[in-house]
């Protein structure tokens, strides 16, 4: 195969090369597919930059409810207006690039890979891959250190090589306080209870009972969720393959997935659908769903600590379930992706690399119901898998 022209692509080919790598890239997302531009999507997606007193900065707007009563009958209203109350929240905006680089002329000779092409879908599944980390892990509480399955990353010691270096990872904030419950099955029954860690045990495995439970939790913590067909209210649970199967082999959740669904081979538990709609809840499997498999055994010394499992004597393989409503993350998606080809040492290799500037934050609010700050639109549940 002939080497790779780089000098044959025009400002216009690569403009084009770069948003049909960053359609692939989106196809691939798997977050993307619950993102949107308005305040009914799960992930809001901000996609222009707005002017304030501190420069040009990415912002999230959340509107409280009015708490007034209005004005009765033919009462002056003048002068009794309610202020909106409205959050400004700030996203910061950082860079994440990928590069490929060929051995040189001869290695390239000698393949018949199109470097060109296999690199846009390499490229475009590691930027995919790893917006999909950030955004369970930002849902999640856990800090940009950690792998999706507990274990810490590997540390280079070189500043900008880490995902902790972004911008926007100092603003990964833990679960709030009424926003993280556990699963509790000490008592034989599975009930939900405040989240911590190191009091999940073996058996506090997720129960057809606890989406019930939590989603009615949601609702009287005013939660709000996405508006679908009939005005409806609708949340997403994303759980583990693990925690998916933990609900399969569920009999609550077994029978009411079988009785709902329609007969035959197109019934979601034939079809090893990875997605279930459950009492106003679509459940949905994802590999990302932080858990600890990954992380290190422990003893009681180690409960809590990060990079350990969970439970009193860090040894339990956890996952944290998100049960998520309107808003539950704001991303800021600024621009095309910027795609660079290059050559190296006299044009005997070549390279393309890929940046994206984006950013990621959990939304925060003042709550009215409990008057204390809490996560907008998510919340965590930490069982045992």
């Amino acid at each position: 195969m002939a080497l790779t022209n780089f000098g044959t692509l025009s400002a216009g080919q690569l403009t084009a090369w770069s948003r049909d790598f960053w359609q692939v890239a989106r196809n691939l997302s798997f977050v993307n597919q619950f993102a949107g531009s308005g305040q009914n999507a799960m992930i809001q997606r901000i996609t222009e930059l707005t002017k304030n007193e501190k420069g040009t900065k990415a912002i999230i707007t959340l509107l409280a409810d009015m708490t007034g009563d209005g004005v009765t009958g033919d009462n002056t209203l003048e002068g009794n207006e309610e202020a909106l109350r409205a959050y400004d929240l700030t996203i910061e905006l950082d860079q994440l690039r990928f590069a490929n680089r060929i051995a040189g002329r001869l290695t390239d000779q000698k393949t018949v890979v199109n470097f060109r092409e296999q690199s846009r879908d390499a490229l475009a599944y590691a930027m995919a891959d790893r917006m999909d980390q950030l955004a369970f892990l930002t849902l999640s509480g856990i800090a940009y250190t950690h792998k999706t399955n507990g274990g810490l990353r590997t540390t280079s010691g070189t500043t900008g090589l880490e995902l902790v270096d972004l911008e926007f990872a100092s603003d990964v904030s833990a679960p709030t306080t009424n926003r993280h419950l556990r699963v509790d099955v000490a008592g034989g029954t599975s009930t939900l209870a405040a989240g911590d860690t190191t009091a999940v045990t073996a058996d506090d495995k997720i129960a057809y009972r606890d989406i019930v439970n939590l989603k009615a939790f949601a609702k009287d913590s005013f939660i709000r969720g996405l508006r679908g067909a009939g005005n409806d209210e609708v949340f997403h649970m994303f759980v583990t393959p693990q925690q998916m199967a933990d609900l399969k082999l569920d009999s609550d959740f077994l029978a009411n997935v079988r009785n709902a669904g329609v007969r035959g081979p197109a019934n979601g538990l034939f079809a090893g659908t990875s997605s279930l709609m459950v009492d106003g809840v679509m459940i949905r499997e994802f590999r990302h769903v932080f858990d600890t498999s990954g992380a290190t055994t422990g003893n009681s010394g180690n409960a809590g600590a990060a990079g350990y499992k969970w439970g009193a004597n860090a040894n339990v393989v956890g996952a944290r379930a998100l049960f998520c409503g309107a808003q539950a993350l704001a991303m800021a998606d600024i621009g095309n992706p910027e795609v660079v080809e290059d050559t190296f040492d006299y044009s005997n290799q070549a390279g393309i690399s890929i940046g994206k500037i984006f950013g990621l934050r959990k939304p925060k609010y003042n709550s009215d119901y409990n008057g204390g700050v809490e996560d907008f639109g998510v919340i965590c549940l930490d069982t045992a898998q």
